[in-house]
């Protein structure tokens, strides 16, 4: 019987724990922790994605059946529901977006000679676009949306190479798409494809204007003629 390293032990050894330490020290993620340091927190979530648990419970009972390997994956203690919870709602969240923003940079390196079925392009190409997250107003009165429901905005920028998302941003779900192009980090050179939701022209020409290409649709009342191609 293989009694080495386990399968999620491997996959961790994927996670640059160096730069992470960095992160969590900027924003004190260990300050005053006694039990489930940052490292554990990511750990037992990144267990819970994998593994496809559907709550906090039933994360903490699949742990707990599995008691001695739990030293084995990273983790020092039996992990309780409520201390994880307690974790959950009291970190830094910009711990964990720091965190998925190396993660992403680090991964779209690996894709970056892909070529792009049907386009002889050498240009990076985005793909932007939202979904409204629909939540439970009881629960998450601080997302209001409509009179009885509550919802979230995630706003999206996908990168075509590996598709893997170069760019996210979580709104409140009244927040219309277009408003995401203030503060879309763009690249001289790329193409960004969008729906026509996104089309605003002082938007767009200020995306122009870094040296970036738009593709959207007209809407049906746009009045525009073609000067050249």
């Amino acid at each position: 019987m293989y009694v080495g390293k386990t399968l999620f032990a491997q996959v961790m050894e994927f996670v640059p724990w160096t730069s992470f330490g960095r992160i969590v020290d900027r924003y004190g993620g260990n300050s005053g922790v006694r039990r489930l340091s940052c490292a554990e927190q990511f750990c037992v979530m990144a267990f819970a994605q994998l593994t496809w648990r559907e709550s906090l419970r039933d994360t903490e009972v699949t742990l707990g059946a599995n008691a001695n390997k739990l030293y084995a994956m990273g983790l020092r203690n039996t992990v309780h529901r409520s201390t994880l919870a307690d974790a959950n709602e009291s970190r830094d969240w910009r711990i964990w977006a720091d965190v998925a923003a190396l993660l992403i940079k680090r991964a779209r390196k690996l894709y970056s000679d892909t070529d792009l079925v049907g386009l002889d392009l050498k240009n990076a190409v985005y793909v932007l676009d939202a979904t409204t997250i629909d939540l439970c107003l009881s629960l998450f009165d601080w997302a209001p949306f409509r009179k009885a429901k509550a919802a979230v905005k995630l706003h999206t920028l996908l990168d075509l190479r590996g598709a893997i998302p170069a760019f996210i941003h979580i709104s409140d779900g009244k927040m219309h798409e277009v408003n995401v192009l203030d503060f879309l980090p763009t690249e001289p050179g790329a193409f960004y494809v969008m729906d026509r939701g996104y089309l605003d022209f002082e938007r767009l020409y200020a995306m122009n204007l870094t040296g970036a290409f738009f593709v959207t649709r007209a809407k049906t009342n746009m009045n525009a003629k073609r000067l050249y191609s």
